[in-house]
């Protein structure tokens, strides 16, 4: 097949990707019928200036980087139809250290393809929180992308992909190891890395079409959907939108939700390497350079890849609610109680965790008396604010009683409740004063290896924590409660994570959102800073203020345009009180719900079938042959 940005074989001289190919010192040229010695010298000699810089030209549609020479444009489709040429890529890993000695040029492209997946892992690393460098994305992006495409083996794309994630989740993710050692930190980072090394297989299929960049960012959602399913339920930590809180971006989770903020920031990035290539080329085209109609319309494609998302973010900003914006507001509070002290054995102490929010509540029922503080509508507790079952302990419940009298507002309390069988549930329940419990939510979403140990005693002989996993079973509901009359949708903790939790609430119609987490399990780490941007992605997504509530921080009221307007500090004691306005209209976002995520999963899905068919139309003796062969 004939590259249209460099006028050379593109797929057929490199062989297709992931089919073994033969050693040989260099690269290996078969004269086609008639062809006379002459001939394959020049041939050899058009090779060697394919090999300098031919595949830096990539394509980005119907565009020429150059003049092109006609007769090398038909030798090289000569050589696609007579499969004649056969060379291995200097790109690919897999093929080893073959062709050339240490020093070689083989080594050289080798170490600065692996130096630039992992320097694209690191600094897609830094644009998440609490950094607020939300801009190193897209630059990520496209070193990845520079990295993982070419025209070598899908093994080689493999693994530099795998090395980028790697490179971004090792530093992302130290916090899961904290207290119980670096083994499940090693393993999640390691299983993740997996699907980024996935989207590098189908980038380096991918490229052969044209428009290329547009399809490795639909692999790219493609990737992160497979991740926040598979296994034991996703994994959706560190999706790229959840670093893009502080970005341009952030106005798109309206209308498209955290996957079209993703699709977005991939688009640039990979427009941002097809930019870099032709820049490449460009530089690298023997003078004088010809600027033709089809090189202005290759550099003015990329260009547009690389802006129209980010310009689309920005233009649609006015369009988020304003602050204040709903049918009427309500006062929310949002109480920290903090914890003893941090670690896996805070809830040893679950009494003195339940006496700290109730301390706290109740100093807050004396500064509205003091009228210092406005009187809350509802106050939220975090997650495992009452470890002790207050439906089975009259002392707990006597407490959260009391601290609900004393406010004169019904609280959320997040509690650990005990089933008939033993198991667990991670609740949220509505308590209004004497009136004692009433609506609840159960955890849907329960975290693998921490609520819950799947395959237990094969893990239990990898570490002695995996006895301490939880017996948490998920809840069944609708994930919104009735608190004063205002409809609260609720995802605990490790729920904001994924898409489908509040888009059930809001289907049950959530005018108020709350994320109640407990983060005393992870320290004074970067986990909490994470997750509440998680949680101002969701207010944007849905349209809707929401109050995070954790046990020792970051507690904080975030508005439905995604602004924090309050924030706590970490490991003190905090309440945060708010005005907040209820809504009722729905997002774009929150109407169509996974639609732009599926539909990227099947254009990608079309993608890979269309480079499939397009190589065996392209390579028809050859599967012919194989027919033969097989009979």
């Amino acid at each position: 097949m004939i590259d249209p940005a460099t006028g050379h074989r593109s797929d057929a001289a490199a062989g297709t990707p992931g089919e073994p190919e033969t050693p040989h010192p260099g690269p290996r040229q078969t004269s086609a019928p008639g062809e006379s010695v002459g001939q394959r010298v020049s041939s050899t000699a058009h090779g060697a200036a394919e090999e300098s810089g031919g595949r830096t030209a990539e394509s980005l549609g119907p565009i020429a980087t150059g003049p092109r020479d006609s007769s090398s444009a038909s030798g090289a489709a000569e050589a696609t139809r007579s499969d004649a040429v056969r060379t291995e890529s200097a790109d690919d890993p897999a093929v080893g250290d073959r062709r050339s000695g240490p020093g070689g040029r083989w080594n050289r492209a080798l170490s600065l393809r692996v130096l630039t997946a992992v320097v694209g892992g690191l600094l897609l690393y830094g644009s998440f929180p609490p950094r607020p460098w939300w801009f190193l994305a897209p630059v990520a992006i496209a070193l990845l992308t520079l990295a993982v495409r070419g025209p070598g083996t899908l093994r080689g794309g493999f693994g530099y992909g795998f090395l980028g994630g790697l490179a971004f989740f090792l530093p992302l993710l130290p916090w899961t190891g904290i207290y119980v050692g670096p083994v499940p930190w090693l393993a999640l980072s390691t299983a993740c890395a997996v699907f980024f090394g996935l989207w590098g297989v189908l980038a380096r299929w991918l490229s052969a079409l044209p428009g290329w960049p547009v399809w490795l960012a639909l692999a790219w959602t493609t990737a992160e959907w497979a991740r926040s399913n598979v296994p034991f339920g996703g994994f959706p930590w560190g999706r790229v939108a959840f670093g893009q809180a502080d970005g341009w971006y952030l106005p798109l989770a309206a209308y498209g939700g955290a996957p079209l903020i993703g699709f977005a920031v991939a688009l640039t990035g990979t427009g941002l390497a097809a930019l870099a290539l032709r820049v490449r080329a460009w530089l690298r085209t023997p003078a004088p350079r010809t600027a033709d109609r089809a090189v202005r319309r290759g550099f003015a494609t990329a260009l547009i890849a690389v802006a129209v998302m980010p310009l689309a973010g920005v233009l649609l900003r006015p369009t988020l609610p304003a602050p204040d914006a709903g049918h009427r507001s309500v006062t929310v509070a949002a109480i920290q109680g903090s914890v003893p002290r941090l670690g896996l054995d805070f809830n040893a102490q679950r009494r003195a965790v339940l006496d700290n929010h109730v301390r706290r509540t109740e100093e807050l029922a004396d500064e509205v008396a003091r009228g210092s503080a406005p009187r809350p509508d509802v106050v939220i507790w975090p997650e495992n604010s009452s470890d002790i079952d207050p439906l089975r302990n009259a002392d707990a419940a006597a407490l959260i009683t009391r601290a609900s009298l004393r406010i004169g507002a019904p609280i959320l309390v997040g509690a650990v409740l005990v089933n008939g069988d033993r198991t667990t549930t991670n609740s949220v329940i509505v308590w209004n004063g004497a009136q004692g419990p009433g609506e609840r939510h159960d955890k849907k979403i329960i975290q693998p290896f921490g609520e819950y140990l799947p395959m237990r005693g094969f893990f239990r002989l990898f570490s002695s924590y995996a006895d301490r996993a939880g017996y948490f079973v998920p809840g069944t509901g609708d994930g919104t409660v009735t608190a004063a009359g205002i409809p609260i949708g609720v995802a605990t903790c490790y729920e904001v994570a994924f898409d489908r939790a509040f888009r059930e609430s809001l289907a049950s119609g959530a005018q108020l959102l709350t994320v109640p987490t407990n983060n005393a399990t992870f320290g004074e780490s970067e986990m909490t800073y994470q997750q509440l941007a998680m949680s101002r992605v969701r207010a944007v997504e849905h349209g809707r203020a929401l109050v995070v509530a954790a046990t020792t921080g970051v507690s904080g009221i975030i508005t439905a345009d995604g602004a924090l307007a309050q924030q706590s500090a970490q490991v003190v004691p905090a309440a945060l009180v708010a005005s907040l306005p209820l809504r009722d209209t729905s997002t774009i976002a929150s109407r169509i719900g996974p639609a732009p995520e599926l539909a990227s999963v099947i254009l990608c899905a079309i993608g890979v079938g269309l480079v499939f068919f397009r190589r065996r139309r392209a390579n028809p003796t050859r599967d012919a042959r194989s027919s033969d062969n097989s009979e």
